[in-house]
């Protein structure tokens, strides 16, 4: 398959994941009755149902990576060429924008927002670090021993991570920068976007080279 056709794969299930947790997450807020809870169970569960069914879909073709940090640990790992790295990154970036904006046109709001969801704690942050971490772990090990359960060990973090996590679980950069333009249930300001970018690349790295000690030969 041609780097065009997997970077294709690799924007376009970006953009339908964003249209998941955006939309699920206006969809969940409108219909809970101010009830965050439901609204955010709701948002969980179709996050976990719909990744599950993108990385069984597309990753036969790309990866499925939908995300910077795993794009990045697969080039450290030596498995992504540095160069198809970078063009997987920018289809990642431009589709999560496009998943957003397609959320918003759903449900008649404007196509371009900027959030007002401050979230500012070092708790939040470490939420990012520890959420991209346990992500990568799974993908990481799965990869080495048992790679048919990655799709259902992935989107059942994600969902667990919504929950356990103080920051819900955001664990992935392209979504973070997408979602600081959604002034929705889903959205982040963009002032609190260069804590949890930080917390997820800390995350990445961390996870990496514990897979590694983990794995290598004694």
């Amino acid at each position: 398959m041609s780097l065009a056709r997997r970077a294709a794969v690799e924007g376009i299930g970006t953009a339908l994941l964003l249209a998941i947790v955006v939309g699920s997450g206006i969809m969940g807020e409108r219909l809970a009755g101010g009830n965050s809870a439901v609204a955010l169970l709701a948002n969980s569960i179709a996050t976990g149902a719909g990744l599950y069914v993108l990385i069984v879909t597309l990753g036969p073709i790309s990866g499925a990576h939908f995300n910077p940090v795993v794009s990045g640990v697969s080039t450290w790992e030596g498995q992504l060429p540095a160069r198809t790295c970078v063009v997987y990154v920018l289809a990642q970036v431009v589709g999560a924008f496009v998943g957003v904006a397609s959320a918003h046109g759903m449900f008649g709001l404007p196509l371009v927002q900027v959030s007002a969801h401050v979230r500012p704690t070092l708790g939040e942050g470490l939420g990012e670090v520890i959420a991209t971490f346990g992500l990568v772990v799974v993908i990481l090990l799965l990869s080495r021993f048992r790679r048919e359960a990655i799709p259902v060990a992935v989107a059942g973090f994600i969902t667990s991570a919504y929950w356990f996590t103080s920051s819900t679980s955001f664990a992935n950069p392209a979504v973070t920068l997408a979602r600081a333009m959604t002034n929705t249930f889903a959205g982040i300001s963009p002032d609190s976007v260069p804590l949890f970018i930080g917390g997820q690349l800390a995350g990445g790295v961390a996870a990496t080279a514990f897979a590694r000690w983990l794995t290598r030969s004694a």
